[in-house]
C-alpha cells in the first residue's frame, strides 16, 4: 500500500506543480501553452481556453498560499496577465471561452462554467496578493452572471450565451431545451464559494446558498442520492445517467459550501447529504478501488475506463465521509483510491498523472496538458489531503 501520510501527499503536490512549472509556461507567446503532448511536446499553435487559464491560476495562487515561495507567485502572475490580457471581453463583460495562441479571441461565446473558473482563479489570486483589480473584476463576473444567467422564476443558472450575452443554442456541454446543467451549477456555486471567502457581500452569501439549496433540490435525485445532468428550464430533468466523479465531487465540495457560509442549517443539511452520496457512489466501484466513469440505468452500459480526476475527486470525497462519519469503511476506500493513483495513474516516465487509465490497467498515452487536462483536480487533492491529515 502506498504511504497515507501527510508528506506522502506533500511530495505528490510538489512534484504535480514541478511538472506545470516546467512544461506548462510558453516562453515566446506569453501565459501557458494550451497543449502538451504525452512526449511533453508543446503544440504551439493550440488554443487556449478558460478553462485552463482559470485552473491554473487558481493552483499556482494556492501553491503560493501553501509554500510561501516566489515561483509560484510568478507563475500565478503569469497566468492571471494571460486572462486579463486574453480572456476578458472588455466591450461585453464577462471572459471568452477559448483564444488563439497569439490572445485573439477564437471562441466568444459566454460559457457560465468558463467564466466560473475565471472567477475562482481571481478569488483566489486576490487572497495572495491583495491586488484590488483582480477582486473587482471577480465581482464583475458575478454581478454579470447574476444579471444574464440567474433564473429569478425557477432558479439556477442557463448554461451559455452569445458574447454580446443574447440566447444561443450552441452551448458546448448541452443543447436547448436543456438549459441547466450538474456541472456547471457545480462549479458555479464552488467559484461563488470562494469569492465569499474573500468578500463576504450579503447578496452573494444569499446567492451561493440558494444554489446550494437548487442543486441538493433539483439536481441530486432524492431515490438514488446521485446527481442527474441536464435540465430544461423548469428542473425536468434529460435522463437519469450517472457520472461517479461528479458525485462524490459535490460530496465534499457543497459540504465546503455550507460550511464557509457558516450557516449551521445547511451545514447539518449538506452533511446528511453527503454522507448520502458518498454512501451511493459505492455501486460505480470496480474491485480494483476505482471508480468507473459513468453509468447509464436505462441502457445498463457502464464506462469503465478510470480518470484522472476521477480518482483525485473520490480521494478526497471518501476521506471527507470518514470525517463526518468516522466510519472506518470510508478511510479503506479513500486509501485504496491513494493506492491506486500512485500505481495506476502517475507516470513515472514523463511526469504528472495519465489521463485516462482503462479498466485492465493500462494507461492511455494521450496529451499531458489540454483544454481540459489542468493541474486542478490533483493538485487540489494532494492539498486537502495534506491538510486534511496533519489536522488529525
Amino acid at each position: 500500500m502506498a504511504a497515507f501520510t501527510a508528506e506522502a501527499f506533500k511530495k505528490e503536490l510538489v512534484a504535480i506543480l514541478d511538472y506545470w512549472e516546467k512544461y506548462g509556461p510558453d516562453p515566446e507567446k506569453g501565459g501557458f501553452y494550451g497543449q502538451v503532448s504525452y512526449e511533453n511536446e508543446p503544440v504551439k499553435d493550440s488554443p487556449r481556453s478558460v478553462v485552463l487559464t482559470g485552473r491554473l491560476l487558481w493552483t499556482f495562487s494556492l501553491a503560493h498560499r501553501l509554500f510561501k515561495e516566489v515561483k509560484y507567485l510568478t507563475l500565478a502572475d503569469r497566468a492571471y496577465q494571460q486572462l486579463v490580457k486574453s480572456f476578458i471581453d472588455t466591450e461585453h463583460g464577462g471572459v471568452y471561452w477559448s483564444v488563439k495562441a497569439d490572445g485573439s479571441p477564437l471562441e466568444t461565446k459566454k460559457q457560465i462554467y468558463g467564466n466560473a473558473f475565471a472567477m475562482y482563479g481571481l478569488s483566489e489570486y486576490y487572497r495572495i496578493t491583495h491586488h484590488q483589480p483582480a477582486l473587482n473584476q471577480a465581482k464583475d463576473l458575478f454581478n454579470i452572471i447574476e444579471k444574464h444567467a440567474f433564473d429569478p422564476v425557477n432558479g439556477g443558472y442557463r448554461e451559455a450565451f452569445a458574447r454580446d450575452w443574447s440566447n444561443t443554442d450552441d452551448y458546448i456541454l448541452s443543447k436547448s431545451p436543456w438549459i441547466k446543467s450538474m456541472n456547471t451549477h457545480l462549479h458555479l456555486v464552488e467559484a461563488y464559494t470562494n469569492l465569499y471567502s474573500v468578500w463576504p457581500d450579503a447578496k452573494l452569501k444569499k446567492q451561493t446558498s440558494d444554489m446550494l439549496e437548487a442543486i441538493i433540490t433539483h439536481i441530486v435525485n432524492p431515490e438514488t442520492n446521485s446527481m442527474q445532468l441536464f435540465f430544461d428550464e423548469k428542473w425536468k430533468p434529460k435522463d437519469n445517467i450517472i457520472s461517479y466523479g461528479h458525485d462524490i465531487e459535490a460530496s465534499w465540495l457543497l459540504f465546503e459550501t455550507a460550511e464557509v457560509l457558516h450557516d449551521e442549517k445547511l451545514i447539518e443539511k449538506m452533511k446528511k447529504k453527503s454522507i448520502q452520496m458518498a454512501t451511493a457512489v459505492n455501486k460505480g466501484l470496480g474491485a480494483d478501488g476505482a471508480l468507473n466513469y459513468e453509468y447509464d440505468p436505462e441502457t445498463k452500459h457502464t464506462q469503465t475506463d478510470r480518470s484522472w480526476w476521477v480518482a483525485a475527486e473520490q480521494l478526497v470525497g471518501f476521506y471527507n465521509a470518514y470525517e463526518l462519519t468516522k466510519d472506518n469503511q470510508f478511510k479503506i476506500k479513500a486509501e485504496r483510491s491513494w493506492d491506486y493513483i500512485i500505481n495506476e495513474f502517475v507516470d513515472r516516465d514523463k511526469g504528472e498523472w495519465f489521463g485516462t487509465v482503462k479498466e485492465d490497467g493500462t494507461p492511455v498515452k494521450g496529451a499531458k496538458i489540454s483544454f481540459w487536462k489542468c493541474p486542478y483536480h490533483n493538485a487540489r487533492a494532494c492539498a486537502e489531503m495534506w491538510r486534511r491529515i496533519q489536522k488529525a
